[in-house]
């Protein structure tokens, strides 16, 4: 049997569980807001080749109007909003915490498309809502034996990490719009991250920030690098190898696969941050998980 969509899966999960640790330990050192926006600015150089490379042109300037209508307020809401709220997340909270409550974006998803799409959850499903929201509250609730940023207090955390997963649930719903007819999402992925570089830069050149972000990347050539290195692997490769993975096996393993950046981190919070992995931490991550998989796979 061929397993290549599960591959391009689980490969999906680690590209995401490296760019969360890149974008944690650069927003530490420059602040999560100058890393959203050069995160953003860089992806799109890398987005804007691949799709010269793949169609010849940097944007599907041929598009209808409705689709850059869709895909522009996904990029603000899911790009530019959301991610915003989750580089806060993990300077606040750490990384495996920040990543375990976007587990809860596939919930905010479901909600959203029963909404405006009319889908129905089942017993299963919902049962999976539950067990995920049991699993992060274990995680979230518990002693924590890393104190984390004294700068913030853990509800802001979570609160940040909230409006994290609420902006990607609701970029997906209206990116779902726009991919209507069998539109190339590599093409619609370039127009949701101009989106959010013309609103992030407009803002900084409004508030005149723009040269102050600049020289703060020059003056940490090392930070710009770890950047970098962080767009390539989530907005760019990351996104990418989910894409695929979504064309080679059913989209509830896809999900539930590219699902375990939290599992992985882990070992890497141990490695990287020299996190305490205490028990707790690790039941409530894998019960969290569980749930996402009762909510994909039944």
């Amino acid at each position: 049997m061929n397993y290549i969509g599960e591959f391009a899966s689980l490969f999906t999960s680690v590209c995401f569980t490296g760019t969360s640790v890149f974008f944690t330990l650069s927003g530490q050192k420059v602040g999560s807001a100058v890393v959203n926006r050069v995160r953003v600015a860089v992806a799109l150089v890398f987005l804007l080749a691949w799709n010269w490379a793949l169609f010849g042109q940097p944007l599907p300037l041929d598009a209808e109007p409705q689709r850059w209508f869709w895909f522009a307020l996904s990029g603000a809401i899911g790009y530019a909003a959301g991610d915003a709220f989750l580089f806060q997340a993990f300077v606040c909270i750490g990384a495996q915490k920040g990543t375990l409550m976007m587990s809860l974006a596939p919930l905010f998803s479901a909600i959203l498309a029963w909404v405006f799409f009319g889908e129905t959850l089942t017993g299963g499903q919902m049962t999976g809502i539950l067990v995920t929201l049991l699993g992060i509250a274990w995680v979230i609730l518990r002693r924590d034996p890393n104190p984390g940023n004294p700068a913030c207090k853990p509800f802001q955390g979570v609160l940040f990490g909230l409006g994290a997963a609420v902006g990607q649930a609701v970029g997906f719903v209206l990116s779902k719009q726009g991919l209507e007819g069998g539109f190339s999402p590599v093409a619609g992925n370039a127009i949701r991250m101009l989106a959010a570089v013309v609103i992030l830069w407009g803002l900084l050149l409004v508030q005149g920030e723009a040269g102050q972000t600049v020289s703060r990347m020059r003056t940490n050539p090392r930070i710009f690098g770890l950047i970098v290195l962080g767009a390539f692997l989530g907005p760019v490769l990351g996104v990418s190898s989910s894409l695929f993975a979504l064309q080679y096996t059913q989209v509830g393993v896809a999900s539930t696969l590219t699902a375990l950046p939290p599992v992985f981190l882990l070992p890497v919070g141990w490695l990287v941050f020299k996190d305490k992995v205490d028990w707790q931490s690790i039941a409530g991550t894998l019960v969290a998980i569980g749930g996402v998989a009762m909510l994909f796979l039944t």
